[in-house]
């Protein structure tokens, strides 16, 4: 494949279980007008055709059996070669300037460690998309941008350079399946580095993960799962001190 230039972009996907999710993702990938330099789609632990799909798209394909995705994610990053580090689910679906992109924000700002997007339920009815999307995901970045003293991650499409995933690749944690990993990893890089929320990273996703009173509510204790582990090493007000000092 061929890299942007100036800079090398690996793509990260955990998958378990989503064949059929994974082929569109790895179809839009192919399309870009910047190529990856690789792509690596973390198996984790799936019984159905996960792999071979992958496989059969050109991805480097990495086993991780310990099931959940912390450590399907890190797992990922800690395979990939790039100078940066993207990240989509195997249900994003994002445009043919997605890569380009992260290749303009890493290239325009050399002091930037991470950069995170948005998105758009693709398969809500039209006229909820723009609504339900906006209200979920500004809920999301406000909130957890005051959890955190700075910008989140949203690990349905976001990007870290290697260098700062390889800092601080021993705070995350990777065997609490209940953890949200991309929150995670914004606690962990901390308020000392650089991450800005770049809208044109926009993707289409699933809203599956918001179906249904279970899932939800699994999402909102995880979340507070991630805050609490995450504020016994440093609190809120720790954070935006240190925020506020920079």
């Amino acid at each position: 494949m061929i890299a942007g230039p100036g800079v090398s972009v690996s793509v990260v996907i955990p998958a378990r279980d989503d064949a059929v999710a994974l082929a569109e993702c790895l179809a839009r990938l192919r399309r870009q007008t910047v190529a990856p330099y690789e792509v690596l789609v973390v198996d984790n632990g799936s019984t159905d055709d996960t792999a071979a799909v992958a496989a059969s798209w050109g991805a480097r394909v990495v086993a991780e059996p310990r099931v959940g995705i912390p450590a399907a994610a890190a797992t990922g990053y800690d395979h990939a070669r790039g100078d940066v580090i993207a990240r989509l689910d195997a249900d994003s679906r994002p445009d043919e300037r997605w890569v380009e992109r992260i290749v303009d924000c890493m290239l325009a700002d050399p002091r930037l460690d991470a950069v995170s997007g948005t998105g758009q339920f693709f398969d809500l009815p039209v006229a909820l998309r723009a609504g339900v999307s906006g209200v979920y995901l500004g809920a999301y970045y406000l909130l957890a941008h005051l959890a955190l003293g700075h910008t989140a991650l949203w690990g349905s499409s976001m990007a870290v350079r290697r260098e700062a995933w390889l800092a601080v690749r021993s705070r995350v944690s990777r065997d609490d399946p209940e953890v949200h990993d991309d929150l995670d990893l914004a606690f962990a890089l901390g308020p000392g580095r650089r991450i800005r929320y770049d809208p044109s990273l926009r993707v289409g996703v699933s809203a599956r993960s918001l179906r249904g009173h279970a899932q939800r509510v699994r999402r909102f204790d995880r979340a507070w799962r991630t805050l609490r582990v995450n504020w016994r090493v440093a609190p809120p007000w720790d954070r935006w001190r240190a925020r506020l000092a920079r």
